[in-house]
């Protein structure tokens, strides 16, 4: 049995459908994926830092985003999930919702609710939560709020790579303050965003 499509306990698993969307075919285990993944990542980061002051809060920025950076290995990068997940809302409400967060975070940097971290890990939280692709979303999510903190005048998170020695570490931390944001309590989000 290969490690390919083996996640941690606390990922979001692929479908079986999801799995054969596999691209490149010289990937025959996790690491393998792993860093193809990441070397797509790194492309769509590279594209999405190189645009100026793009309107990021719209659907379109949000799946091109998300197929920019996974293109290259799924075929359904870039698509809304069709299945039910450990984590994230119905996906047929996936729409919808996205459109109202996305509406809500112009509201909030219109009438300043909040400072500009704040609006950014907030944003990201509720991206993560809504869960809208078969995988990838915190990777997705954090690039996102890097590139709206950027845009308001901030500088980009950290998102604990300075303070973290190992993965798993920093895994562990990161999941922490979800659940902590899950309460209406953003303070350890915004300071592992900025650890």
């Amino acid at each position: 049995m290969t490690d390919l499509f083996d996640q941690p306990d606390d990922a979001t698993p692929l479908t079986v459908e999801e799995q054969r969307d596999l691209i490149p075919s010289h990937i025959s285990n996790r690491r393998e994926l792993n860093e193809a993944e990441q070397e797509n990542i790194m492309r769509g980061q590279d594209w999405a830092l190189r645009r100026r002051r793009p309107d990021l809060l719209n659907e379109k920025f949000v799946t091109d985003l998300h197929k920019l950076m996974f293109g290259d290995v799924w075929r359904w990068a870039g698509s809304f999930r069709h299945s039910e997940r450990n984590i994230g809302i119905r996906f047929y409400e996936i729409p919808t919702a996205l459109r109202q967060l996305l509406d809500e975070v112009k509201a909030w940097i219109e009438y300043q609710s909040d400072p500009a971290d704040e609006i950014a890990v907030r944003f990201h939280h509720r991206l993560v939560a809504i869960h809208p692709f078969p995988i990838g979303n915190g990777r997705h999510a954090r690039l996102m709020a890097d590139l709206l903190v950027m845009q308001l005048g901030g500088k980009r998170f950290s998102w604990g790579r300075a303070n973290l020695r190992d993965a798993d570490e920093m895994r562990t931390q990161y999941l922490a303050a979800l659940k902590t944001a899950d309460n209406h309590d953003y303070g350890p989000l915004l300071a592992f965003a900025r650890s």
